[in-house]
């Protein structure tokens, strides 16, 4: 059974922390605008535990600890950058943090680490099996409530993105297809194996007892395709054998043979062209979630991190949306499912987006036809020709000769239904597709906002800064799309709480 834990904590007459600390100390402690009694009261409390009752049933039993103390500690975490054993180190010894997580007495006790670690795996099944993020659900409540509690105003937001490397090694094409067969294997009971033939058996024994990173160096280029073609057959082999299996460690060997190999005639696998293979494919068997991107002169194989925040000329400005996509997912597919979030946080309708030229697309444009999008910037270079639709059709304004020509329409390419124009120069033909007007016009939009208005979705950034700033090198330390995520909403959390005690004090003085 699932109960709801009790927010008014009894306070001990003998193990009260207030009790046993001096005077100049407990004025302190007891200061309200005090950020351990900030957490306690913007995140701690507020958390509603009604979601988390999936989790427990009759057979699992209840909570041994209070929820809200739990998913408290896994926001001070990441607060904080703690490992795990510094967290429970802190919320032991830490007066400040213990009183933070609501533990406002000597004698209080701590959940074990079991039960903290048997709670964020319950957590995790229950999204594995629904697909529903309950922490995510948890980050929308409390800033629902902080939105409302300093009447922030939703109708003004910005975003930006970035991205972070996964917690995984650099593995070469060899070692991906090598290491997610052996991770098979090794799940494989005895019975099991004698389903394959014998040197089936002796093969796959020998792969498990190699290193693959030895064997890279040791052979020619030549002879590692071979062993990438022999490999390939001998998955193949066992996906045949083990067909309906839907063990994880099954369904990603299945997914790195779709992604490297290719069935011709006659059963015959085939290994892949390395230009075949998509930015999404698996980087590691370690962190299947991660995908590989290249921006600019930056390689990154992990994640992409979308932040989008309202934006005020004086109030409280908060974090709305948090999405994590694999880092192959383009900027322009957040704006949608961000400005969703928000609104629904909110409960404003968005009147105006300040995003940079990634973000824009002619799908988001319709989306957003009620909005104001101000781009600060657009990818590629300024062209050439300003272009103009007028009813008369597409006139081309050459800008360094100042002529002015009528585009004639051209014949649409191959499998496309947009139209194309064209004009002759004395340098031949130049094509202007619907993307090259998309550009001219909104480089003139951009080019007549106010600076002030450019400038607005610079403070976006500074926002991302603090969201990544315990990364060590671009980095993360966890694996997966779902550590990913709870992760950025801890962190955001926090963000959101330092940007209250902040307003709070601004506030006071002011008065």
């Amino acid at each position: 059974m699932f109960r709801k834990s009790n927010k008014e904590r009894q306070i001990d007459l003998f193990g009260s922390t207030m009790a046993l600390l001096p005077d100049g100390a407990t004025n302190k402690y007891n200061d309200t605008n005090y950020w351990h009694n900030q957490f306690r009261q913007e995140i701690t409390y507020p958390i509603d535990e009604s979601p988390y009752k999936v989790l427990f049933n009759q057979t699992m039993g209840a909570p041994n600890a209070s929820i809200r103390i739990l998913i408290g500690m896994m926001v001070m975490k990441e607060a904080f950058g703690w490992s795990d054993s510094q967290l429970f180190e802190q919320c032991q010894f830490n007066l400040l943090v213990r009183s933070a997580i609501g533990l406002f007495n000597m004698n209080d006790l701590l959940p074990a680490e079991s039960t903290y670690y048997l709670f964020r795996k319950r957590i995790y099944e229950y999204h594995r099996l629904t697909g529903e993020n309950l922490l995510e659900k948890t980050f929308a409540q409390i800033t629902r409530e902080q939105i409302k509690q300093f009447d922030v105003n939703g109708r003004k937001i910005r975003m930006d993105s970035k991205l972070i490397g996964s917690n995984i090694a650099y593995y070469s094409r060899y070692e991906i297809i090598h290491q997610t067969l052996n991770r098979f294997y090794k799940t494989l009971s005895k019975s099991e194996q004698a389903k394959l033939s014998l040197s089936e058996r002796q093969h796959l024994d020998e792969l498990t007892g190699e290193e693959p990173n030895k064997t890279i160096f040791r052979s020619t280029k030549e002879e590692i395709h071979g062993r990438l073609q022999f490999i390939g057959m001998l998955i193949y082999k066992l996906l045949k054998t083990f067909i309906g299996q839907t063990s994880e460690d099954y369904q990603l060997l299945k997914r790195i043979f779709d992604e490297q190999y290719e069935v011709i005639k006659n059963q015959k696998v085939q290994l892949r062209p390395k230009e075949e293979i998509a930015s999404g494919s698996v980087q590691s068997p370690h962190d299947p979630d991660s995908a590989f991107r290249q921006k600019g002169e930056k390689k990154v194989k992990g994640y992409s991190v979308n932040i989008t925040e309202t934006v005020s000329q004086e109030g409280l400005d908060l974090i709305t949306s948090v999405i994590v996509e694999p880092a192959n997912t383009a900027d322009k597919d957040f704006v949608q499912p961000a400005i969703k979030a928000t609104t629904e946080i909110t409960g404003q309708h968005v009147q105006t987006v300040y995003l940079d030229g990634a973000y824009q697309s002619p799908d988001n444009d319709e989306f957003c036809s009620e909005i104001d999008m101000v781009y600060t910037g657009l990818q590629g270079n300024t062209s050439r020709y300003d272009l103009n639709m007028t009813p008369e059709g597409l006139m081309v304004t050459d800008t360094q000769t100042g002529e002015c020509i009528q585009a004639k329409k051209a014949k649409k390419l191959k499998n496309s239904k947009e139209d194309r124009w064209v004009i002759k120069t004395s340098e031949g033909r130049v094509y202007f597709g619907q993307q090259a007007i998309r550009a001219s016009m909104l480089r003139k939009t951009m080019n007549n906002r106010p600076i002030e208005e450019i400038r607005k979705r610079n403070n976006v950034e500074a926002t991302i800064f603090q969201v990544a700033f315990p990364l060590r090198n671009g980095k993360s330390k966890y694996r997966g799309l779902f550590k990913q995520c709870n992760w950025a909403f801890c962190r955001c959390l926090y963000i959101n709480l330092v940007r209250i005690i902040k307003f709070i004090k601004q506030t006071y003085q002011e008065r």
